[in-house]
Order: C-alpha cells, then structure tokens, then sequence
C-alpha cells in the first residue's frame, strides 16, 4: 500500500472516529431527555453502528497482510 494511501486511510479514520464520538455525546444528551424522539433516536443509533462497521473496515484495511 501507498504512502498516499495510508495517509489517506488514517485521515478517513480519524473523522469516522470523530464523527462517532459527537453521536455518541448526542444520543447521551438526547437519552437525558423524558421526550425524546424515538425516530430520531433509533436513526441516530443506526448510524453510529454503521460509523462503527466502517472504523473496523478501516482499520483491517491498515493491519498489514502477514502472506504478503
């Protein structure tokens, strides 16, 4: 793999983190409140668990091929 693209790979990396961690603190806050949107809710909790499917992704892509 490409020096471009590792760096590429680490940039995507750290903004899927990123975003996953400010859904996080949202579904907490939005978890705080006695009338919360269940809709909203569910979809919010949707795409973290996507955001966490394309971290893991991500960083089997960076884990080097041992038969290589």
């Amino acid at each position: 793999m490409e020096n471009d693209e590792l760096i590429q790979l680490h940039h995507e990396l750290q903004e899927l983190r990123l975003e996953h961690g400010d859904l996080d603190a949202a579904i907490n806050a939005l978890q705080a409140n006695h009338y919360v949107d269940q809709l909203q809710l569910r979809r919010m909790k949707k795409r973290k668990l996507q955001l966490k499917d394309a971290i893991a992704r991500l960083e089997s892509k960076l884990i080097p091929d041992l038969n290589a």
